[in-house]
């Protein structure tokens, strides 16, 4: 794919700058900052503009996301719930859409098309719902689920512990290659037909990356609220 894939400008700028300190800086972490970078000027540039009585066109589609994500998180936690998780999915919703996107735009690539990428943002999540499980059921209670899952006998659970430590070490991974190979499948296909045939027919499969994108984002903040919802859910059994 390397060899396929054409040269950022942007990426060897960047590098050329650093050059002179001996640093070489991969082209996913390059669209990483880039990404922050975006994220950061348009909160500033809402942020110093924000209004109640006459709310700006930028404005109203960040309130709208905000809106959306907030839906999905109190369908998936609770109502009065999911606020308190908005930022952990808003940020990776935003931070994998535009990583998805980016790598339609000529020049730049897809940070979620090289697998760190995804596994840090997996990683991130697995990590990040465990500890507010700890936090919403003590540790004792948060360890007990694992041998105890709601409805299941306590006699099953020698049997029980293993399978709910192996399903949660697999959603690493499983997060991890949901979207880095949708991502990378769908750039390595658009730079092969490129290679052979390029111009036009490589437009309809760009196009429908254009929706899986957005698609991959939105399932992967679904996972995580429903990872969240189970981590902090408090049982009575317990």
């Amino acid at each position: 794919m390397e060899e396929l894939a054409h040269p950022s400008p942007l990426v060897e700028g960047v590098n050329a700058l650093l050059g002179a300190l001996g640093l070489h800086v991969p082209d996913y972490l390059v669209f990483c900052a880039l990404i922050t970078l975006i994220v950061g000027v348009v909160g500033v540039m809402v942020r110093s503009k924000l209004s109640v009585d006459n709310p700006g066109k930028l404005q109203i589609i960040l309130e709208d996301v905000t809106t959306f994500i907030l839906t999905q998180l109190e369908n998936a936690i609770g109502p009065g719930k999911g606020r308190k998780y908005i930022a952990i999915c808003g940020g990776v919703f935003v931070f994998i859409l535009l990583g998805n996107l980016m790598g339609q735009i000529p020049g730049l690539g897809a940070p979620t098309g090289n697998v760190n990428v995804p596994f840090g943002c997996a990683l991130t999540v697995w990590l990040y719902y465990h500890w507010q499980g700890i936090k919403a059921q003590g540790l004792g209670s948060y360890l007990l689920h694992f041998a105890f899952p709601p409805g299941i006998p306590k006699a099953l659970a020698p049997l029980m512990l293993p399978i709910e430590l192996i399903s949660h070490l697999s959603r690493v991974l499983s997060l991890t290659l949901r979207l880095f190979g949708n991502i990378f499948g769908e750039h390595l296909v658009v730079l092969i037909i490129a290679s052979i045939v390029p111009f036009i027919v490589p437009l309809p499969i760009q196009m429908l990356g254009l929706i899986v994108g957005p698609l991959q984002a939105f399932i992967f903040m679904t996972l995580t609220a429903i990872y969240l919802s189970a981590a902090v859910a408090v049982d009575d059994h317990h």
